[in-house]
């Protein structure tokens, strides 16, 4: 059989849904609902076993979509807390050492506001999960960095922005984690 019947195949028929590429990387694509119907015709019961498959990675597919959007959004409000920081709450001349201090105090802040415990309070609550408490925030519960990196441009005392980012944090959480309309957020 010639390698490229395929090709001149759906070149002559002008097939729709069907592509096929010659060359190392190459071979018959078609759309999904077009290989279906070729699993039916092998068997009902690998057409069947196709669509779940297919299924499958479609699932894992939104999730790792959703871990991604998860993981950039947290990204950018670190970025966005810790110059902040940098820019307002860590003095001229300072050791790496103390810094690396005032950002830690700063992360509790949020992790106290947040989840009622610091970062060691939480590692030692739960020695068997990787990571730390932000790896398992929603992203409501991520955005609190942004809410804290206003306050402290705004030169608000260290005190009153705990007191301030629980109370945020109770309501925003109240209206977002409740609403089935925005599980979107979760």
């Amino acid at each position: 059989m010639n390698p490229n019947f395929a090709k001149e195949w759906t070149e002559k028929t002008n097939a729709i849904g069907i592509i096929s590429k010659a060359g190392r990387y190459g071979g018959t694509y078609a759309h999904k609902d077009i290989a279906f119907e070729f699993a039916m015709w092998i068997s009902p019961e690998f057409k069947v076993y196709l669509i779940r498959e297919f299924q499958r990675l479609k699932d894992e597919e939104l999730k790792q979509l959703g871990w991604t959007a998860k993981r950039e959004l947290s990204k950018n409000n670190y970025r966005i807390h810790t110059d902040a920081i940098k820019q307002n709450l860590i003095p001229e001349v300072v050791t790496a050492a103390q810094a690396s201090i005032i950002y830690a105090e700063e992360a509790d802040v949020l992790n106290v506001a947040m989840f009622g415990q610091t970062a060691k309070q939480w590692r030692e609550a739960h020695p068997e999960l990787k990571g730390n408490i932000r790896d398992y925030a929603s992203i409501n519960e991520l955005n609190m960095e942004n809410i804290n990196a206003v306050l402290i441009d705004e030169g608000v005392p260290q005190g009153d922005r705990l007191v301030r980012l629980n109370q945020i944090a109770i309501n925003q959480m109240r209206v977002l984690e409740n609403d089935d309309n925005r599980n979107l957020l979760k």
